[in-house]
């Protein structure tokens, strides 16, 4: 059973739905006893940081997250959920992350003028390693966007994928059975519902 975490900050249903149309089993979990009886997480974001950190802690799911994705089972982030991880955001002054991993979460840069902030559409990845949610998955392959604010991890072994916006972008991470992409595999057409689907393989292991 997947758990797709709903602590009111989240795009829940076009999650469901993917999970959903890959044939496997989920729910929209808001407790910390649902979530830590489920087989794998998602923890999907939309907004901004400070105010989805808000809705975890009014929810009472901050410390659940936590254990859940210091885990041995599988977690991922899509988003604003990648963003989540980290202690901070140029976003948010002040506000306090999850902080499991580190790096810098920053404002895209448009120095040029003529790039579109949010990056919303389609653009490639460089894949840089071929297991996990990208087994079977074509380097430069297309997948969506929509943020205004991009990851530079401080360890680059945990950085699974790439892209390029007006600078060079962190878009997944990987340590463990945490994983986390700033795109959204949902909304990514067959590509992205092979990453799900390899996801959901990954709570089946061992």
């Amino acid at each position: 059973m997947i758990g797709i975490i709903d602590y009111g900050a989240g795009n829940l249903q076009s999650v469901y739905k993917a999970v959903k149309h890959i044939g496997a089993e989920c729910k929209i979990v808001a407790d910390t006893d649902e979530l830590l009886k489920c087989d794998g997480a998602i923890l999907p974001g939309v907004g901004s940081f400070a105010d989805a950190m808000d809705c975890m802690e009014k929810s009472h799911l901050v410390e659940a997250v936590k254990e859940y994705a210091l885990g041995d089972k599988p977690f991922l982030g899509i988003c604003l959920g990648l963003q989540l991880l980290f202690p901070e955001s140029e976003e948010s002054p002040g506000a306090k992350g999850l902080a499991l991993l580190e790096g810098s979460i920053r404002k895209i840069p448009n120095n040029s003028g003529k790039l579109k902030i949010p990056h919303m559409g389609w653009n490639s990845l460089n894949i840089k390693k071929s297991d996990g949610i990208f087994k079977g998955v074509p380097d430069g392959s297309y997948v969506y966007f929509v943020h205004s604010y991009y990851l530079t991890a401080k360890d680059s072994s945990i950085v699974s994928a790439e892209t390029e916006y007006g600078t060079k972008i962190d878009t997944a991470v990987e340590r463990g059975n945490l994983i986390a992409t700033q795109f959204h595999p949902e909304k990514s057409g067959s590509v992205g519902l092979k990453m799900l689907k390899n996801f959901v393989d990954m709570t089946k292991e061992g």
